[in-house]
């Protein structure tokens, strides 16, 4: 149904329900599954166990031992999702549980077989996703609303405070995507005073994402990011450790490369970024574009949809009004002030933690272990393989240029 279809139905245009959109979750998947059927208890049990056995070095092993088991009786998307985070997970312990120097160059096809047909099922890559780790790692802790995640990695508190803080960032944007909608309505009907309301909605979304994400300092240790967290993020495109990329057993004859989680696989600040009509240089534009194969199709469904929608920006500037102009460029500043934090979020767990793990390990005697033994293939690469530090100040830059001049 095309935009003109819907308005004359009275549907709306960018109804995020289509889109398996939660108006109280957004992108989250909401009340996700912690275990599955009995009969794939074999996988939860490795997946339950998964830092235990990464650190007594175990873990592949277990895996070489597992019976191949059929990916039929998983019922539902809720138990798909869940095998494809346990399956995903496991594959990032089984590949980097000896360190980079030590890497698995094949997926078992006990292993290999079920995450590649789950994968094709939901139309997801097989390997761990932004999808996984965080819009489906989380359950209620107690009645309060206490959040804790359902399976984790080595690097203790700090890699449950990465994923639950960025789980927070992700609900913060809910508000945000839901004036995206009511926005992308309002256009169509040349109604001012909803646009106005939904800017206002967008601005203080992106304000409570920016404070969520400054908990990320109070959360997450950058010794313990950097030297052990980031290694079991990693994938295997563009990465020196695994230049050939991982053979999946049973599946396919070459090996294939695959992107690690990487924040840019939120689906999150890609609609935000095509409602407000912010285009990025091409190097950027083709990474992050690429990084939605790795979303939920229903959410780069929604990313498209935006994308051919009516423009926000187009609209305020011939529209001549003062009052829309002040607060899309609110909506832009508090944008811009987002991706400023993130950059610093970057430097102070990346870059600087990466000179740093150079000058330990140029000593004989280093005090923190942790950083002696961090991986230098990546060093100043994001997990998803991108140079992520010029990514992000080009993004950055791309959101500055959308300001619209006042009159």
């Amino acid at each position: 149904m095309n935009k003109e279809e819907k308005k004359a139905r009275g549907t709306n245009y960018l109804n995020l329900d289509e889109f398996h959109i939660s108006k109280e979750w957004g992108f989250v998947l909401p009340d996700p599954l912690s275990d599955l059927p009995k009969f794939y208890q074999p996988w939860m049990d490795i997946a339950n166990s998964l830092t235990h056995l990464i650190e007594h070095h175990q873990l592949r092993y277990k895996v070489n031992n597992m019976q191949l088991l059929s990916t039929d009786f998983l019922i539902g998307y809720k138990q798909l999702r869940l095998a494809h985070m346990a399956l995903s997970f496991i594959t990032m312990g089984y590949v980097w549980q000896e360190g980079e120097h030590n890497t698995a160059k094949v997926l078992p096809k006990s292993l290999a077989v079920p995450l590649c047909e789950v994968s094709k099922i939901l139309g997801l890559p097989p390997i761990l996703v932004h999808a996984d780790c965080v819009l489906t790692n989380w359950k209620k802790k107690d009645p309060n609303g206490n959040l804790d995640i359902i399976i984790t990695l080595p690097g203790g508190d700090s890699v449950k405070g990465f994923f639950l803080v960025t789980l927070e960032v992700e609900l913060a944007a809910v508000q945000g995507i839901k004036a995206i909608s009511i926005a992308t309505e309002a256009i169509l009907n040349r109604d001012d005073d909803s646009i106005k309301n939904a800017l206002q909605d967008m601005t203080k979304s992106i304000r409570k994402m920016n404070h969520s994400l400054k908990k990320m300092d109070e959360h997450v240790d950058p010794d313990t990011f950097y030297g052990i967290i980031r290694l079991f993020l990693s994938g295997w495109m563009d990465n020196p450790a695994l230049p050939e990329g991982l053979l999946y057993e049973g599946v396919w004859d070459e090996p294939r490369h695959f992107s690690g989680g990487s924040a840019a696989q939120s689906s999150t600040l890609q609609s935000i970024d095509e409602f407000l009509g912010i285009s990025h240089n091409e190097e950027s534009a083709e990474f992050l574009h690429r990084m939605r194969d790795y979303m939920p199709p229903s959410h780069k469904a929604l990313i498209q949809t935006i994308a051919s929608g009516p423009s926000v920006r187009e609209y305020i500037v011939l529209s001549c009004n003062l009052a829309l102009r002040e607060l899309y460029n609110d909506c832009i500043a508090a944008l811009v002030d987002l991706r400023n934090y993130h950059i610093t979020v970057v430097a102070r767990y990346i870059t600087i933690t990466s000179a740093k793990a150079k000058a330990e390990k140029a000593k004989q005697n280093s005090s923190v272990q942790i950083l002696q033994k961090a991986p230098s293939a990546l060093e100043e690469r994001g997990t998803g393989g991108s140079g992520i530090m010029c990514l992000l100040k080009s993004v950055r830059d791309s959101t500055k240029k959308v300001m619209i001049d006042k009159i």
